[in-house]
């Protein structure tokens, strides 16, 4: 992990921190050697050419560059999360309703090379 990464991490809002801990060890945990650095001035997973960005915010933490995993039912239950713009929005208020599954299916999603399909950039 970069030490920027480090620094980031250390500084977040102890409000945000088990939020943002548990997607953390949920991507390290799926994907133990992503690359942890800095992006935008916030923590950034790259596995191969994909890319994650990671960012703790006053309402929570925010995932950016994620992709919608085939069958999911994250959406389908909060529609609300997604900006629409590559961002899914995950506040602390709701964090406890959304399971690991529902989250490793998106870091996956996000993450994982397609074979031979990936039209991410």
């Amino acid at each position: 992990m970069e030490a920027a990464a480090r620094e980031y991490i250390d500084g977040i809002d102890p409000a945000n921190r088990p939020l943002f801990d548990r997607i953390h060890g949920l991507i390290l945990g799926e994907f133990p050697d992503a690359e942890v650095g800095i992006a935008y001035q916030m923590p950034v997973y790259r596995v191969g050419d994909r890319s994650l960005n990671v960012g703790a915010w006053k309402h929570g933490v925010s995932i950016y560059g994620w992709r919608a995993p085939e069958g999911s039912t994250l959406l389908e239950r909060h529609p609300e999360l997604s900006s629409g713009r590559g961002t899914l929005r995950i506040p602390r208020t709701l964090a406890d309703d959304i399971t690991d599954d529902e989250l490793v299916a998106v870091l996956r999603a996000s993450l994982e090379r397609d074979s031979g399909t990936d039209t991410a950039t």
